[in-house]
């Protein structure tokens, strides 16, 4: 099983070479970091760190989105591996060994995504408890993670491509949720991780990220008419 680890990064250049360098040290078999137009260093420092830098522009020729779902849905396309490990290029308590936990429950053929459970260090996950958690609660009862908007996690290439990516900061419920559904709940398992560490938000980005979170899980329940912005899955691309 070749593991492929997926950075998305947009002016990171304080964070993304320590980032690099402990996925660079894990077993993962490439790490690649997806460059949305950085105006920074932030590509210089990642590529000096070990990664393979991709802009998202050559990942597709489509003009890109604005927004980490974009990144993602790129980065899926750009791997090489059959399991691709996400890792936000802001997490400054990143282990090597990370990696590795959350690629190897997909050695299960019946798993199809692993998310990380952790507990953050200071403040933070104010999105996450609450608006993610009680309308999962609410609307997808046989959901149930420690952290479903963590940008930490891994999902099978295969299935990946499977999938539509919700533009911006709704990616993570939007997969979650697809993979529960089209899966069955089974299909999610944690993987535990140290504490979380990262660049906390100002309440202000909090607002539109939990305003795309809320539409995201309210349009996959069926409970808003109007869909959210999503890239197609690759297969029907």
């Amino acid at each position: 099983m070749r593991v492929s680890v997926v950075i998305p990064a947009l002016n990171e250049e304080a964070t993304v070479a320590g980032v690099v360098a402990k996925c660079v040290a894990s077993r993962a078999d490439e790490v690649i970091v997806i460059d949305s137009d950085s105006t920074d260093a932030t590509a210089a420092r990642a590529d000096a760190a070990g990664a393979r830098v991709v802009n998202w522009r050559d990942v597709d020729p489509r003009e890109p989105w604005p927004g980490k779902g974009e990144a993602l849905w790129r980065g899926v396309k750009a791997a090489r591996g059959d399991v691709v490990v996400f890792i936000d290029a802001d997490v400054t308590s990143l282990e090597p060994w990370w990696v590795d936990a959350l690629a190897a429950p997909l050695d299960d053929d019946t798993v199809h995504l692993v998310k990380a459970s952790y507990t953050r260090e200071g403040a933070g996950g104010r999105v996450t408890e609450l608006t993610a958690k009680p309308l999962l609660r609410a609307l997808f009862p046989s959901i149930r993670v420690d952290q479903p908007l963590a940008g930490e996690y891994a999902i099978r290439r295969s299935t990946a491509l499977t999938l539509p990516f919700v533009a911006g900061y709704g990616v993570e419920a939007g997969l979650l949720i697809d993979v529960a559904t089209q899966f069955g709940p089974h299909a999610v398992v944690q993987a535990e991780l140290s504490p979380r560490t990262h660049r906390n938000r100002p309440l202000a980005e909090l607002a539109g990220m939990a305003d795309v979170v809320t539409r995201t899980i309210l349009a996959r329940a069926g409970a808003v008419a109007d869909e959210v912005a999503e890239r197609p899955a690759w297969t029907d691309s």
